[in-house]
């Protein structure tokens, strides 16, 4: 790996003489996103088979399965991820091994819920964190496409390292580089938390994109005319070809944002002396506030420089940190967790083999067991999400008024239970793992991601819309009934007086077959002038026959509901 860094970064509020240093450093974007149906596309095709058919015209390449992958692809680091996951979360992330997939034939996409696609041309991106400042190219390890079966959901992963950062460095890496477009700008017109300039570039050097946050009045001018805000160009390119929905290109999957637009991420960062940072510097990493600055943060009793107030952060250790390796013992000592929900940060030793170990140690399970724990528990919040915004869009196009936008309306609350039953019982799930450690840190992100009381709210809102419907059949049913029943009991008087010992008014049985075929025609029009008038006043008729069925009313009151039936309603 490789890290351009010709000068210093600029000086600190309480800044020491020798600035922490991150020997080596990993971050890792997870970036949720609401796949949108295309107009007039067939709707059995998955989106995985969408991006698999686009071929040789798409940059993404479907990643079979890495664990039993040609070239001895499987190793120990693998295996070690897998027999972390309890069995049902193993066929959440790995379905049925290859034998089993190759056996089912055309069965074998429904039998893997999670599909990832992975792009190799991007293997650099180089940034500045703020105009003037010097840039630094970082490695692009891995960026990652990962759809999941029955959920409209696709989570975008971006790897990426460096070497021999300094601490405030890595904290402005961590605090810029994942937005999905400028929160702002600033007088002189430049992005306001984020890179001041981003670029993709290729194993040559090449720039392959290259961001546009400084092009204010392209971002105002589309939220002005879609109410959806504009993805940055270089996040635009990572994902082509899935294009923004509110986008005018073409495109076959298209996404909106589900979640805010800062990128969920995870941090590895292997310091020379992780004792030597500060309970501020812990802060800053642990709630991804960037490096300090003495214009913006409070000062403590201590005389430290805080993002925050000292009061909101008193309980910061109890809340955020799992500190059960931050020991002067172990295998990795002096290592601890940082856990905010929007963000996991490990900060460890690098002079601990074990901490830097890729195979076995806590940087193989970071980029293993972690990932997986932190991508489940995005994945889960993404997916409650979009089942409460489908609620809404249903509402939003319900027209009571037109009988085949409530069939629309009807089919889609039916169809976000069903689909919610399915996510219950197929992704939702409490526990991960029996290991202390990866356990621990999924209730982290589980608790600050507030996920059980967001599915709770889901799942009431469901079942409320279902129940509505329910009872809007059950309505509908007992109308009909009452509309039978008046009509069968109005019709007996009239089949029972003619029909009284087979008994016929009208003696035409022997006459000319004209005749009868007039009579007939007369009767029948009769017949059903009578029936609908009577479906007409079944309600009124209702009320009558509940009033004449009544003893506690007099005749006089019965008379006077008889005649309610042919009364005008007032408007």
């Amino acid at each position: 790996m490789t890290t351009n860094v010709d000068a210093a970064p600029r000086p600190m509020a309480g800044s020491r003489s020798r600035a922490p240093v991150a020997a080596h450093f990993r971050q890792i974007l997870l970036w949720p996103l609401r796949l949108m149906p295309e107009p007039g596309a067939p709707r059995h095709r998955t989106p995985w088979q969408v991006l698999r058919e686009l071929g040789s015209a798409s940059p993404w390449h479907e990643v079979v399965d890495e664990f039993t992958g040609d070239g001895g692809r499987f190793h120990e680091r693998h295996y070690n991820e897998f027999v972390t996951f309890l069995p049902y979360v193993q066929r959440f992330l790995y379905g049925d091994g290859r034998k089993r997939r190759d056996a089912d034939g055309a069965a074998a996409d429904a039998g893997s819920p999670m599909r990832v696609f992975c792009r190799h041309d991007v293997r650099e991106v180089r940034v500045v964190a703020r105009p003037g400042d010097t840039p630094i190219t970082l490695d692009v390890i891995h960026v990652d496409l990962h759809f999941f079966f029955d959920v409209d959901v696709v989570l975008l992963s971006v790897e990426i390292g460096a070497e021999a950062l300094t601490l405030a460095q890595a904290q402005e890496v961590m605090y810029r580089f994942g937005r999905g477009y400028p929160s702002g700008w600033d007088a002189h017109g430049q992005p306001m938390h984020s890179m001041a300039s981003v670029e993709w570039l290729d194993a040559h050097g090449a720039v392959l994109a290259a961001s546009d946050a400084q092009q204010r009045d392209a971002f105002l001018a589309h939220v002005a005319e879609h109410r959806a805000p504009r993805i940055a160009a270089h996040w635009a390119y990572l994902l082509s070809p899935l294009v923004s929905d509110h986008s005018e290109e073409p495109g076959a999957l298209r996404f909106r944002q589900i979640e805010y637009y800062r990128m969920p991420l995870m941090a590895y960062l292997a310091l020379d002396d992780p004792r030597a940072l500060s309970r501020a510097d812990f802060i800053r990493l642990g709630l991804v506030t960037g490096a300090g600055d003495a214009n913006t943060e409070a000062l403590a009793d201590d005389g430290e420089m805080l993002p925050y107030a000292e009061r909101h952060l008193a309980d910061f250790e109890e809340r955020f940190c799992y500190d059960r390796f931050w020991v002067n013992a172990g295998a990795a000592p002096h290592t601890r967790y940082l856990c905010s929900g929007h963000a996991l940060i490990v900060v460890g030793d690098a002079r601990s083999q074990f901490y830097g170990c890729g195979d076995r140690g806590v940087l193989a399970q970071f980029r293993h067991q972690h990932f997986l724990l932190f991508l489940i528990a995005h994945f889960q919040k993404a997916a409650l999400l979009m089942a409460s915004d489908r609620l809404v869009e249903a509402l939003r196009e319900l027209n009571v008024g037109d009988a085949a936008s409530v069939r629309r309306f009807k089919r889609a609350i039916r169809g976000s239970f069903e689909g919610f039953l399915r996510f219950t019982h197929r992704y939702w799930f409490h526990e991960v793992s029996e290991q202390a450690q990866v356990r621990a840190l999924f209730h982290l992100c589980v608790t600050h991601l507030g996920l059980d009381p967001l599915y709770v709210e889901v799942k009431e809102r469901i079942a409320e819309m279902n129940s509505y419907l329910d009872a809007d059949s059950l309505r509908r049913q007992a109308n009909t009934v009452v509309r039978l029943t008046v009509v069968t009991i109005l019709g007996l008087v009239g089949t029972v007086t003619t029909g009284f010992l087979g008994m016929n008014l009208m003696a035409e049985a022997d006459s000319p077959m004209g005749r009868r075929l007039w009579i007939f025609a007369i009767v029948f029009v009769i017949t059903t002038v009578l029936t609908f008038y009577t479906m007409a006043k079944s309600k009124r008729l209702s009320d009558f026959l509940d009033a004449l069925s009544d003893e506690r009313l007099s005749w006089w009151m019965k008379c006077k509901a008889l005649a309610a039936v042919w009364r005008s309603v007032p408007e």
